[in-house]
């Protein structure tokens, strides 16, 4: 055979092989991209990935969180005049789905004077009845205390206290924003939900 057509030969395997190792890098490169673009991705902002995960939004009503009442429909007559506040989940009224599926659901409810209520506060309650976040906006932990005396919710982790009379404003601590509220309306007697959050949930992340 002509040593010249044996060249051509050899050169055209070489270039299908460098060719091949080109798509190869180029596949590797892409794949990687998507993996480090994985943990950029607010997880606040995903996709529910099930119905439980969903966010709340108008017409859901709300269930005991804990206790020995947990899952049980919430009623004003379940909250008493001064708190402390409750936990709760919402729940779609239709399907029955606890929207537990995602701890950014977590709500306090609390049952306050109408009168004591800033004009903004007064706008998202019901009958003095307000609903917030219970993801702290400092590091994102559980708002589960009550000061009677101040009236405030107080964060254990690191003591963010937030005021449920005026917005969820905070009044003391790390936080920097106050807790993200949720908008209510009564509906034969029980508590719903007239929209979804108002404000950001938990910490801001930056990345």
């Amino acid at each position: 055979m002509d040593k010249n057509v044996i060249s051509i030969r050899i050169m055209d395997e070489k270039c299908e092989t460098c060719s091949c190792l080109l798509e190869r890098r180029t596949l590797l490169k892409a794949a990687l991209g998507m993996v480090l673009g994985l943990p950029f991705i607010d997880p606040a902002l995903a996709q529910p990935t099930s119905p439980a995960a969903a966010p709340p939004e108008e017409g859901d009503q709300f269930v005991f969180a804990f206790g020995d009442k947990k899952g049980e429909i919430i009623t004003p007559k379940d909250l008493p005049l001064g708190g402390p506040q409750v936990m709760a989940y919402p729940m779609d009224p239709k399907t029955k789905v606890v929207k537990d599926g995602s701890r950014l659901n977590k709500i306090i409810i609390i049952h306050l004077d109408p009168i004591e209520l800033s004009e903004e506060t007064r706008a998202h309650s019901v009958e003095g009845i307000v609903a917030y976040s219970a993801i702290c906006t400092h590091q994102g932990c559980d708002v589960t205390e009550w000061k009677s005396k101040e009236k405030v919710f107080l964060c254990p982790c690191h003591e963010s206290e937030f005021d449920p009379k005026n917005g969820a404003q905070v009044v003391h601590g790390p936080a920097s924003r106050r807790l993200a509220a949720l908008p209510l309306k009564l509906v034969e007697g029980v508590l719903v939900a007239a929209g979804g959050f108002i404000g950001s949930i938990g910490p801001r992340r930056s990345y």
